[in-house]
């Protein structure tokens, strides 16, 4: 009776080891592929902020870097084309992406307002 017992604890405990092991190494594994994916992403998105800060100093970027005004949420940029040659040409809210990645929806939700031309200049004074 008592040797039973022993030799089912031992299998027990054997049994749950093995278990065990198998369930560790497959955790980890799952936890490395989880740690990889994140730093993929991770310089995926810090690719896309140089990129965002860096395009305008290329020579193919289309507009004056003097015209240009880093914003940063909703738009990356609003160019105020011509204005440093003293000529105001045009308005441009511009979003600037890399790869795969696509407008969120407060960006489409700016785009879809700004296709309906209801923006306006408002000024506030301040007086001290």
């Amino acid at each position: 009776m008592r040797s039973d017992f022993l030799s089912f604890f031992i299998a027990f405990v054997a049994g749950g080891a093995f278990i065990g092991c198998i369930l560790t190494i497959y955790f980890w594994g799952k936890i490395a592929k989880q740690r990889k994916q994140a730093i993929k992403q991770s310089r995926s998105v810090i690719l896309g902020e140089v990129s965002e800060k860096m395009l305008p100093i290329f020579p193919e970027f289309p507009y004056h870097s003097k015209d240009l005004v880093f914003i940063g949420k909703g738009v990356d940029y609003i160019i105020f084309d011509g204005l440093a040659e003293g000529e105001l040409r045009d308005i441009i809210f511009l979003e600037i992406k890399t790869g795969k990645s696509q407008l969120n929806k407060n960006e489409r939700m700016i785009q879809q307002f700004l296709s309906t031309k209801r923006a306006r200049y408002e000024l506030i004074n301040i007086k001290y």
